[in-house]
């Protein structure tokens, strides 16, 4: 089965000999149209705002086209913080969800004015010890055992590392009551790259019915929930993509049957998205440059597991075009390979595929969120560039590719450099 890119051979050619692969490749047009679904489908909540999660794609220029859509941003980390202040982001229009969070990382994001979401129960007083309690701050939850779709295991929310039990969150709130905190959320993250338009009225459900026991519980005055990511994309050609106007509207429903009867219908839905926001809007385009036949057929491309490292870490599948050969029969075998020297840094594997020539444009599909954010520099490979395909067609480099100098560039402690 096919997937259709977001731009053609010649177009793409163009680009490349403006610009060397291996780099990725983003489509503006796309996200722009994709960000005001994503608001059109909340907008029947008034205080709705889609923080984009920064971790996904960490590039101001991306950044900041969703900033113009209305987006805020999500962080976790010193460094994603002080991105966000440079691009404009501020007060918030930043939430700040991280875990073994440093004391810098609450006094910076105290310092903008951010909305904190505390992991657990003992980081409200550490919070109040290095940075203060704010007035409106949020907590995570994480309901244990396993999270269901009808009879379908979506995750174990027990097994992971993230949010407080039941009763901590409740002790969590009385605590930060006490110490000053008047405005609360409720955070919860459940299940990762999720396609079904179910996932997301689930979670609002179990959210929106424990936000109404808290408030009963506690007396807290929660301004909003923040329904976090976990709405995937479809990577392999015959899934069906989620639909974000089914989903919202699937919110709503559960809303209107759960938090405006218990007179909490001025609560403010918050969503974190990545993923969903900017992956199929990005590509990896490489070239091959090397094919080996022994006991299986193998082409090298000219860039590796440190410039894409999901299908590497996770056996994670991204669909493969080879330029100019859309229509050709899929009658070749291969792994795709880089050149890392680690065995796992391949691409795809076994993977059926039109006959490969040395030269070929190879493009690697949905890599606009968890692509290059996830690179490294085993092997002293260096990461490659970002370019955005703007809406008029033109190409602007967003990031250099990095050079030997970057590598070394931490090593002038020492007498050799």
């Amino acid at each position: 089965m096919k997937k259709k890119l977001f731009i053609d051979q010649e177009h793409l050619q163009n680009i490349v000999n403006q610009y060397p692969t291996p780099f990725h490749l983003y489509d503006e047009h796309g996200i722009r149209e994709n960000a005001r679904k994503v608001k059109q489908a909340f907008s029947w909540n008034k205080g709705f705002k889609e923080y984009f999660a920064v971790k996904a794609t960490p590039n101001p220029v991306l950044m900041k086209i969703l900033r113009e859509e209305g987006c805020g941003v999500d962080c976790s980390s010193l460094t994603e913080l002080m991105l966000s202040d440079k691009v404009g982001f501020s007060g918030h229009e930043i939430m700040f969800s991280s875990n073994a969070t440093p004391p810098e990382d609450f006094q910076l994001a105290r310092k903008l004015g951010a909305i904190i979401n505390l992991d657990d129960i003992t980081h409200v007083d550490f919070l109040e010890r290095v940075a203060g309690i704010p007035e409106t701050i949020c907590c995570r939850y994480n309901p244990g055992g396993e999270f269901k779709i009808s009879t379908s295991i979506m995750d174990k929310p027990g097994d992971a590392k993230y949010g407080m039990t039941r009763p901590q969150i409740a002790e969590a709130y009385k605590m930060l009551m006490a110490k000053g905190a008047k405005y609360f959320g409720i955070h919860a993250f459940l299940a990762s790259n999720t396609v079904t338009n179910d996932y997301y009225p689930t979670l609002a459900a179990l959210l929106f019915q424990t936000a109404v026991e808290l408030k009963q519980e506690t007396g807290a005055d929660i301004r909003f929930i923040n329904l976090s990511g976990g709405i995937g994309i479809p990577y392999r050609p015959e899934q069906e993509p989620n639909d974000i106007l089914a989903i919202g509207e699937g919110v709503r429903k559960a809303y209107e049957e759960i938090l405006v009867p218990a007179g909490m219908g001025d609560v403010a839905i918050f969503t974190e998205l990545g993923r969903f926001m900017l992956g199929p809007y990005g590509c990896l385009v490489t070239t091959a440059i090397h094919e080996k036949h022994i006991y299986k057929e193998y082409i090298g491309l000219d860039a590796c597991a440190a410039n894409l490292m999901r299908p590497a870490m996770y056996g994670a599948y991204h669909h493969i075009t080879v330029m100019g050969k859309e229509d050709a029969p899929c009658d070749h075998k291969y792994d795709i390979t880089g050149s890392l020297c680690e065995n796992n840094d391949k691409f795809a594997i076994d993977r059926m595929l039109p006959k490969i020539e040395i030269g070929d444009l190879v493009v690697l599909h949905d890599t606009g969120a968890h692509g290059f954010s996830m690179g490294y520099n085993y092997n002293g490979k260096l990461r490659s560039a970002e370019i955005l395909l703007r809406e008029d067609g033109s190409a602007e480099m967003i990031r250099r590719a990095e050079r030997p100098e970057d590598y070394f560039a931490t090593l002038d402690v020492t007498e050799f450099f």
